[in-house]
């Protein structure tokens, strides 16, 4: 049986990252993930990725996605 695990933010939330190589930079959670304890946010942390040639992508290059961050490194930004 899998054990739920409580967490402080959601997936659309505005966040602020308060500790950290990125802290004061702020954006929306894309994805939460509850069991490692990990968040993706838009814009933050971004990690360039090398893409072989594939059907899919037949040039390959680089690839920019945002990497995740530990969730208690951050918190909810102020709502106006």
């Amino acid at each position: 049986m899998a054990k739920r695990v409580k967490s402080h933010v959601k997936k659309n939330d505005e966040v602020v990252v308060i500790s950290g190589n990125h802290k004061g930079e702020s954006g929306r959670v894309l994805q939460v993930f509850p069991e490692k304890g990990h968040v993706l946010i838009e814009g933050v942390r971004l990690i360039k990725k090398h893409a072989k040639r594939s059907q899919d992508r037949p040039e390959g290059g680089i690839i920019e996605k945002e990497g995740p961050i530990h969730i208690s490194n951050v918190k909810l930004a102020a709502s106006k």
